[in-house]
């Protein structure tokens, strides 16, 4: 058993496990795939590729919030820590988290933690 892409438009676009006589039968155009090659690399001129796909707007604020949702969470411990060191600057970031959505710099620029 080998693992194969199924290649549409020159993306492979399914991973199947089989033998090398099934996919002489196989109604699709497929390829043996090496180890690190799986869904979404594109197949040209006989080389893999892998091209990241362009994020919208919108995946990239939602990851953005995810972002700064985690670090809010992260930290939540230490504004329930009075004697946390540098507590203030790390209260100051937490603030810098919450409102940073509303800022021109979202999502471009992110919060920077306290050493």
């Amino acid at each position: 058993m080998a693992r194969y892409g199924i290649i549409k438009n020159n993306i492979i676009t399914n991973v199947i496990e089989a033998n090398a006589e099934f996919i002489k039968g196989y109604s699709e155009k497929t390829v043996l795939l090496p180890d690190n090659v799986g869904l979404g690399f594109s197949y040209i001129n006989e080389e893999f590729i892998y091209i990241e796909p362009i994020k919208t707007e919108e995946e990239i604020q939602i990851e953005a919030i995810e972002w700064r949702n985690n670090g809010l969470v992260s930290t939540d411990f230490i504004a329930q820590t009075p004697d946390y060191p540098n507590r203030d600057a790390w209260i100051t970031y937490r603030q810098e988290l919450r409102d940073w959505p509303s800022t021109a710099d979202f999502p471009e620029t992110k919060p920077t933690k306290p050493e």
